[in-house]
């Protein structure tokens, strides 16, 4: 059950609508809130590809990682300009949702670039995952993962 995302649609990198409860079953979730205007977000936002690209698309089976950007942008456009030209092929959640909102408010985010590391539920692994991917690259998502409590096939 990914309830922190339930009843909520999801966007990826083509536009399409995504289902949260198919995409981020039995995965550990990353809520990346970021925005194109914040030089540090722009800065961490290729580590973040990096890690990502190298967890979920050149493993296989991929990791069982996925992450959902929540906007800061000032408006729709500015966010899908920063979402195409600098994210990864990772989902996101629709600047006009407000539910970005009630997100902020409960992973208590004060300021952007933050990466939240979340179980299924919604509870948080740890708040500090833009530190730990800096500071100990793909050795933290193993840590992330035994935290999690899902499912695992994940070999590294």
């Amino acid at each position: 059950m990914v309830e922190v995302f339930s009843g909520r649609t999801l966007l990826n990198k083509d536009g399409e609508f995504v289902d949260p409860e198919e995409a981020l079953r039995n995965k550990v979730v990353g809520i990346y809130f970021s925005a194109g205007w914040c030089p540090p977000c722009r800065d961490f936002t290729p580590i973040l590809c990096d890690f990502y690209t190298e967890l979920v698309e050149e493993r296989d089976p991929p990791a069982q990682f996925e992450i959902v950007f929540v906007s800061s942008d000032k408006s729709t456009d500015d966010m899908v300009e920063y979402y195409h030209d600098m994210h990864g092929d990772w989902l996101a959640l629709p600047w006009t949702d407000d539910y970005k909102n009630e997100l902020k408010h409960r992973y208590k985010i004060t300021a952007v670039p933050k990466l939240v590391i979340v179980k299924e539920n919604g509870d948080v692994i740890t708040d500090k995952g833009r530190k730990q991917i800096r500071d100990r690259g793909l050795a933290c998502f193993r840590s992330w993962l035994d935290a999690a409590e899902i499912f695992q096939n994940f070999k590294g």
